[in-house]
């Protein structure tokens, strides 16, 4: 765990800080439990920020010292920070405001604190940023972290408590739709590592409708399934690294990256692939960017920064 020390400054030292007060501008669901909104939360202690509310809960910090985490939905990392992050707020009763930041759907709040990867935790107090840790870090270490976070608080000023808001009661989820036949079949086949009888399932619904997104979608997962079954990642990331103008082997390790949520890298790879190759290599290598981007999801941020930098690579 990186961290900056916080506890041993009896003033903060804001030469060449990050300005965020020009920084303000639809909320995402968050590990470690509710809130939603990027506003009231439930007891009060966590808020959902985005770049909507950005600026409004940068103004609370002149109050209360507020912890700032960017997290990412494919990062078990970042939801373990988050997590722990959540119940050290409920553990400290107020004492710090924890804003949860997705640094995917708000680029510029990431972009404001210069977090260069996630998770990236980052306080605020008096409207000035104060790097705290990135990376994994156990709750032992997170504590002392925010011990001494709020010790430099109390120096400056900054004592204030959020207030516990009232807990809702809990909702019943709504049911989930059922699946379309096919898809059901294709999803129970999968279960069951029939990857055969997924594929034909997936093939029946697109025979029946050409247009049906998500069984192409679910098809190019069952073929990513198919090519990575029984793959040695040691062994193939070994080839790769040994062979990097070899095409089948950096295919292979973009798979396994993808199939493991290292999709940037994945993208990376195939796309610097496509800048040194030719012909029917890199044919290859952009069909198969092609079904990776189908596996993701095309509204996925990844999906679409890699869309451009394939279209530059080519053309």
């Amino acid at each position: 765990m990186s961290q900056q020390p916080v506890g041993n400054q009896p003033r903060l030292d804001v030469r060449g800080a990050v300005d965020l007060s020009g920084l303000g501008r639809t909320p995402a669901p968050a590990p470690g439990g509710p809130p939603t909104g990027g506003g009231a939360a439930t007891p009060g202690y966590v808020v959902d920020v985005t770049e909507a509310s950005f600026a409004d809960v940068v103004q609370q910090s002149v109050q209360v010292p507020v912890v700032f985490v960017l997290w990412a939905a494919w990062s078990e990392v970042a939801a373990e920070v988050v997590k722990d992050l959540v119940a050290l707020a409920d553990e400290f009763e107020g004492r710090f405001l924890l804003a949860r930041v997705d640094s995917e759907a708000s680029p510029q709040i990431a972009q404001a604190f210069q977090a260069q990867s996630v998770p990236s935790v980052v306080a605020v107090l008096k409207g000035q940023p104060v790097p705290l840790f990135q990376g994994q870090a156990s709750t032992e270490d997170v504590r002392a972290v925010l011990t001494q976070l709020l010790e430099a608080a109390a120096a400056n000023g900054v004592t204030g408590r959020v207030e516990a808001g009232p807990v809702e009661p809990e909702t019943e989820e709504p049911a989930e739709p059922p699946l379309p036949p096919l898809h059901q079949a294709a999803y129970d086949a999968i279960e069951r590592d029939d990857l055969d009888a997924a594929a034909a399932a997936y093939d029946q619904a697109l025979l029946e409708d050409p247009r049906d997104d998500m069984a192409r979608a679910g098809r190019a997962q069952v073929e990513l399934l198919r090519r990575t079954q029984g793959a040695d990642l040691a062994a193939v990331r070994s080839a790769a690294a040994d062979a990097p103008r070899d095409v089948e082997a950096q295919l292979a390790v973009a798979d396994l990256d993808v199939l493991g949520g290292k999709v940037e890298d994945a993208f990376v790879r195939l796309v610097d692939l496509v800048r040194v190759t030719a012909g029917e290599e890199r044919e290859a290598v952009r069909v198969r960017l092609v079904e990776l981007f189908g596996v993701v999801g095309d509204d996925d941020p990844r999906v679409m920064a890699a869309r451009r930098s394939l279209a530059s690579a080519l053309y």
